[in-house]
């Protein structure tokens, strides 16, 4: 049962028609791995916090940088040099006190990322390179945890859901490790709110059994031309991750 505080604070998606506080207790039973706590990570931690979810972990190495803040909106100036995940906590504390907060400044690779993925029930891509990304579709495949990809560039953006054992995962998309972008990645703030938003209503949808995921279903969004396109991923047979190779 929810509390008298709980009805209202999630009043309005309550009362969401097929939502209902059935669905709020799911969500609020839930625990999601965050690998990434930047322009991505931000939004999505601002609005699975809004919206009730259990507990979030955060995986993220860096320090909060001048040059984030055009798109990190978790932090602020007076975050610079600290790190990232040190910051966040009491901000979300103050957004959702009743969400609990887990963080971690461990590097994801091969040998962490398992045990970072421990106890949590999904998994979700709020990274910046695809190297990493290779990593934690890996770990999300072995664990059979679904995963929330998003990515941006500029104007652009891209979801898509990957459900271990159903639909084509990030291999079947980018290949084994895919190519690693060198420099800086040009992102405009808002492009990782749109991207970042679409993910955390996935997860929702997801924890909620509500709605149609984007499985097998690449979303691309154009701030340009303001538009939003779908591509059809087909799983690979022969994915090393998700296929019969793998």
């Amino acid at each position: 049962m929810l509390s008298a505080s709980e009805r209202e604070r999630y009043q309005r998606q309550v009362i969401i028609e097929g939502f209902g506080e059935s669905a709020q207790r799911k969500l609020g039973a839930a625990r999601a791995l965050v690998a990434g706590a930047g322009g991505l990570g931000s939004a999505i931690a601002l609005y699975l916090s809004a919206a009730g979810i259990g507990a979030l972990r955060f995986v993220d190495h860096g320090a909060v940088d001048l040059s984030n803040l055009n798109r990190q909106v978790l932090y602020t100036s007076d975050d610079i040099g600290r790190r990232k995940v040190d910051c966040l906590v009491p901000r979300l504390a103050r957004l959702n006190p009743a969400v609990r907060i887990e963080t971690s400044g461990r590097t994801i690779d091969g040998g962490s990322v398992l045990d970072l993925m421990h106890g949590c029930d999904l998994v979700i891509d709020a990274l910046d390179n695809l190297p990493t990304r290779a990593v934690l579709n890996r770990a999300a495949q072995d664990r059979h945890l679904p995963l929330f990809h998003g990515a941006v560039h500029g104007f652009q953006g891209q979801a898509m859901t990957v459900l271990p054992g159903q639909s084509a995962c990030l291999c079947c998309l980018y290949g084994e490790t895919g190519p690693e972008v060198e420099g800086a990645i040009p992102v405009l703030g808002t492009s990782p709110a749109v991207i970042g938003c679409i993910q955390a209503t996935e997860v929702i949808k997801y924890l909620t059994e509500t709605g149609t995921l984007l499985v097998d279903r690449l979303l691309l969004y154009d701030g340009l031309d303001m538009s939003f396109q779908e591509v059809a991923i087909r799983r690979d047979p022969e994915c090393p991750h998700c296929g019969t190779a793998g």
